[in-house]
């Protein structure tokens, strides 16, 4: 591990069980439990986990957002989609690439993003 570098991040999940079934579907990530209100993600590209709240994490409520790649936007919307996500902000291009915002099953905010062929 490198001394001041970001580590790990948290993020609240009012329902850890179904959010662990959409980003095992959707993205491919797997988990360890620590308990019965955390779960660990692991495989995700940054190392963190969800724990039991009822909020959730949204940029406008002045909460970072999370923002995974993908090579194949439109293949990771539909997944977002067809597991339980919903699109909170359709595709967009800005300078450099495309993203989408979705919503995970507990509520929070993430954006995907590509570069343009």
């Amino acid at each position: 591990m490198e001394s001041n570098k970001i580590n790990y991040v948290e993020l609240p999940a009012k329902d850890l069980t179904l959010n662990k079934s959409f980003f095992e579907k959707a993205f491919g990530w797997s988990f360890q439990d620590f308990g019965t209100e955390y779960t660990a993600f692991e495989n995700a590209g940054l190392d963190g986990g969800f724990f039991q709240a009822d909020f959730a994490s949204r940029p406008q409520n002045g909460a970072a957002l999370v923002v995974l790649y993908s090579s194949e936007l439109e293949t990771t919307l539909e997944r977002v989609k067809e597991y339980g996500g919903s699109i909170e902000q359709e595709i967009f291009e800005f300078p450099g690439g495309r993203r989408f915002h979705f919503l995970d099953p507990c509520g929070n905010e993430w954006a995907v993003w590509s570069k343009l062929a």
